[in-house]
């Protein structure tokens, strides 16, 4: 027997959990005692938050992060071929959705792991979900080039692609850059382009505004050091 490999999403933001996480999910939590996840420290405060009956320091915990190697993945399974459920735990949101756990996944499916997603916040979902764009036809696209000339390309090619296909594009950045991206993406697209800013989701504090390009010439927020999801719709 192996054990099930639970993908447990997180908050987005500080404010009260109850209203993200499920009670269903605080109870399957609750009773796990391996965890992989990013950050150990984040992790515990988590699991606290939900209610873990077991001592926070008896609890294993392995890290999977972004200088996780490939070859290294093999050993976090151990656990669960031993027989052992395993929660697996993003910094925030979805783990294995724009996440260093995508890997660990699909290894376990080589193994014939059982695999059960748990409910909870995906900031590209409710972005997409609120942005009043192309629900039906999206695709998400990670970080865009750092380089400005190659940021400019690739921007310019996600308002074709979603010109021709009729379809919504979604990328992140790394919040110090938000302000610089959005003044880029302002700069760079069609008047007639619509994008999306979806900022601090689930906060108290979250904005989800959509305008034209030529709607946010007149003005635009701060957002530097926020985290934000932009959609594009051409």
């Amino acid at each position: 027997m192996v054990g099930t490999l639970y993908l447990i999403p997180t908050p987005l933001s500080k404010e009260d959990i109850n209203w993200v996480i499920p009670d269903a999910v605080k109870q399957r939590v609750a009773d796990i005692s391996y965890y992989i996840v990013e950050h150990p420290k984040t992790a515990r405060q988590f699991l606290k938050q939900v209610g873990c009956k077991m001592p926070l320091q008896q609890i294993n915990m392995q890290v999977l992060d972004e200088h996780t190697q490939v070859t290294d993945l093999v050993s976090l399974l151990n656990p669960l071929l031993a027989g052992h459920d395993v929660g697996l735990v993003s910094e925030a949101g979805c783990p294995a959705v724009a996440d260093p756990g995508a890997e660990l996944v699909r290894l376990a499916h080589q193994k014939n792991i059982p695999i059960v997603p748990l409910v909870g916040p995906s900031s590209i979902i409710l972005a997409l979900m609120a942005s009043g764009l192309n629900g039906q036809c999206f695709s998400f696209h990670g970080y865009l080039p750092i380089k400005m000339d190659a940021r400019t390309k690739k921007i310019i090619e996600l308002e074709k692609l979603s010109i021709n296909n009729e379809q919504t594009q979604i990328f992140i950045e790394t919040p110090y850059r938000n302000q610089k991206l959005l003044e880029q993406l302002v700069n760079t697209c069609r008047d007639s382009t619509d994008l999306c800013i979806a900022s601090h989701l689930t906060a108290d504090s979250e904005k989800i505004i959509t305008k034209t390009i030529s709607a946010w010439k007149k003005g635009l927020p701060e957002i530097n050091k926020i985290p934000t999801i932009f959609l594009l719709h051409g």
